[in-house]
């Protein structure tokens, strides 16, 4: 039988308990509320890691990997579930020199469009883990390349013509008083001076235009102006080549950019097709709106483009026929011209050829579509007048003529 004793302990125990439980609870609660919402600093880094634009592999002492990210895949880092041998050799220098090293993780074969030049940091993390960390340097590399050959391919076009002009200088110095030989060498100086001076020109433009970012200050421009103006350009150099240059009917177009760019690219497609095709053959222009863009297409009969070929029409100094541009006194700068003033624009240049057939430009640019005016605002009568009912008047529908269909595809 209980004693009063020991119920009076028992529910003290129990009250005691009690407070105690809700105390703990108290505090724990508290706690919770203290702690912030949110990922912890494991998972942030964890992400750090897995969306990082560099390789990323960390490994244990054994060469094993521990962690690695998508990246070290794409770089070639990690193979087949396993870290490039270079990386785990190299690792194993680095847990027992305890300091840090580079090496190349380059692919060993070119396949396809993967990287061309990586470069690898191999750092200690301590208790024999190691991190490789590879970066892609592919574009550095092709943009040196690229570099090194501009200036490779401007020394020589300047130096031709240069050369040339100082061999005619002293040519004429020593045919001085035979009059028939000056004037000789001296219009083929005038030739060499002038193809110079468009050289120059060209080499001005090209740097303007390249690399620039999307012109900020864009003007409504008619395209059918723009026709107009190139064709002007060219009218000369198209009547010494016996051709004719043929255009569709005024579009009433509009885009939004630099007239003189426009007229300047237009200008090089139409010398283009002129300097490329025989003698007595037609050269056409047409212009239509499509999907929000208006296409201006140079048409020509030409001797056509290699299709392996078509691609690299658009660098600098490259010449599908070299023979034949050095005798119409080419640059090899009007198509990449051409190219950088569409892509400052917000277009793109297209191209369909075929040899022995003919070739079709198309310059596609935003069309500049005029915003519709605003309807007038019909104010109520007042209130002391009676409300007449309207009288139906006749509308007038405006028609016009759609913009003719591109001739160009050959």
């Amino acid at each position: 039988m209980t004693t009063p004793v020991a119920l009076a302990l028992a529910v003290g125990g129990l009250i005691v308990g009690v407070v105690f439980g809700f105390l703990i609870a108290r505090g724990r609660a508290r706690r919770e509320e203290r702690r912030p919402t949110g990922p912890t600093v494991a998972e942030l880094l964890e992400r750090l890691v897995r969306s990082s634009n560099n390789g990323v592999v960390v490994l244990n002492k054994f060469g094993d990997m521990v962690l690695h990210n998508p990246r070290a895949y794409e770089l070639g880092l990690v193979k087949v579930n396993q870290a490039d041998p270079r990386a785990r050799k190299a690792a194993e220098q680095v847990v027992e020199t305890d300091e840090p090293m580079e090496i190349d993780l380059s692919p060993l074969e070119a396949r396809g469009r993967q990287p061309e030049a990586v470069l690898g940091e191999v750092r200690p993390l301590g208790d024999g883990f190691t991190v490789v960390e590879a970066v892609d340097h592919s574009e550095a590399i092709r943009l040196e390349a690229v570099r090194r050959d501009f200036v490779a391919n401007v020394s020589h076009e300047l130096k031709t013509p240069v050369g040339a002009i100082a061999l005619l200088t002293e040519a004429v110095l020593d045919a001085a008083e035979d009059t028939e030989e000056v004037r000789r060498f001296g219009g083929k100086i005038l030739r060499e001076s002038t193809r110079l001076g468009q050289l120059v020109t060209e080499l001005i433009a090209l740097s303007r235009l390249q690399g620039a970012e999307r012109l900020p200050d864009l003007n409504v421009v008619e395209v059918d102006a723009v026709v107009r103006e190139a064709l002007g350009r060219t009218t000369l150099s198209a009547e010494s080549a016996e051709i004719t240059i043929t255009t569709d009917s005024a579009s009433g177009l509009l885009i939004e950019g630099d007239r003189t760019l426009m007229v300047t690219a237009l200008s090089n497609l139409l010398e283009n097709a002129v300097a490329y095709s025989p003698a007595g053959s037609p050269v056409s222009i047409s212009r239509r709106l499509v999907d929000g863009k208006v296409e201006i297409a140079v048409t020509d009969r030409g001797i056509g483009i290699a299709e392996d070929e078509q691609q690299r029409v658009f660098e600098r100094f490259y010449r599908a026929d070299k023979a034949r541009s050095r005798a119409t006194g080419g640059t090899g700068l009007g198509l990449a011209i051409v190219k950088h003033v569409a892509a400052n624009h917000g277009g793109s240049v297209g191209l369909w050829s075929r040899p022995g057939t003919g070739s079709t430009f198309t310059l596609r640019i935003p069309a500049h579509i005029p915003a519709e005016p605003a309807a007038p605002v019909k104010q109520a009568p007042p209130a002391s007048r009676p409300e007449k009912t309207p009288e139906r008047t006749p509308r007038l529908v405006a028609t016009g003529q759609e913009s003719p269909d591109h001739g160009g595809n050959l």
